[in-house]
């Protein structure tokens, strides 16, 4: 849909119309080693299973499969995926230069309500050839997917997009994240301030604070990513859409005495007496992919 050589509109105003980041125009894919991507590969199925496992322990793994890697080869692919050992993110999760400082707020905290407490997170996604980063929002009570978006670079921009998408429906009391750029950046924190909603952070080395979207982030790479091999961003972007879609709608929680997260957010927040800006089916159609429309 971009352009470049139109003469009338700019090639930054047309990325800006279609909401897409320049980075994300100018990005283009690497080839990857082919033995890299099997390592990959393997590293976030074991890494998804066993989340303390670092770089010492996920070497020895890997021998064991059969393959001759060294703690270098083996850090270096976690640090390209995001992941180390009891602190998952050290490099998704490096914080904005001079960024301020906000507490964790939710220790010890009872959420029994919807919109009391938002989270947020940035996990990796495999594709058959090459990788890509999905961010989610999700209320912590009803564990509802208020919004997510996927970028092929691990700039601010798709978090911020997702974020706007997910304050079009509400806005939380408390919004959890970890301390990484994309989420200590001005224009995210401020738009979170501009509403008076109460800003908290995960204390470093501690994975758990943050505990329901990491639960998400591995139902979702069981329950979709690790049953497929997308072949394209637009391919993934498609079949997220569909089992997030399944995943607010259709899928049973145990934990929400066998309920959907759409009927505990919804019916929650009508019996709290929440004032809908937007009806329901509007809400609904609003994070939806039109095919589901």
């Amino acid at each position: 849909m971009i352009e470049p050589e139109h003469t009338k509109i700019p090639l930054y105003r047309q990325c800006e119309l279609l909401g897409l980041s320049r980075s994300a125009y100018y990005y283009r894919a690497r080839p990857v080693d082919a033995l890299n991507a099997i390592l990959m590969r393997l590293i976030d199925e074991q890494y998804t299973k066993t989340p303390f496992y670092g770089v010492p322990k996920m070497t020895e793994w890997l021998r064991r499969q059969g393959f001759r890697v060294n703690p270098k080869r083996v850090r270096r692919l976690m640090r390209l995926m995001g992941l180390e050992a009891v602190y998952p993110k050290p490099w998704t999760s490096k914080p904005a230069k001079d960024h301020k400082k906000y507490p964790y707020l939710l220790r010890d905290a009872v959420i029994d309500r919807p919109d009391q407490v938002w989270g947020t997170d940035i996990t990796y996604i495999r594709l058959k050839q090459g990788f890509i980063y999905l961010v989610a929002i999700m209320d912590w009570h009803s564990r509802y997917v208020l919004s997510w978006e996927l970028s092929t670079t691990l700039d601010k921009e798709f978090c911020i997009k997702a974020l706007e998408k997910a304050l079009g429906l509400s806005s939380p009391e408390i919004f959890n994240s970890d301390q990484g750029g994309q989420f200590t950046s001005l224009e995210f924190t401020g738009l979170l301030e501009d509403l008076g909603v109460s800003i908290s952070m995960d204390g470093r080395g501690r994975a758990m604070d943050n505990i329901f979207v990491e639960r998400l982030w591995r139902t979702v790479k069981y329950e979709e990513v690790y049953l497929k091999s997308y072949e394209t961003v637009a391919e993934a972007r498609q079949c997220l859409a569909r089992y997030f879609h399944f995943y607010n709608t259709e899928r049973l929680h145990e934990s929400l005495g066998y309920r959907t997260p759409q009927e505990v957010y919804f019916e929650e927040r009508k019996l709290k007496g929440v004032s809908e800006t937007k009806s329901t089916q509007a809400l609904l159609h609003q994070i939806q992919p039109s095919f589901l429309s």
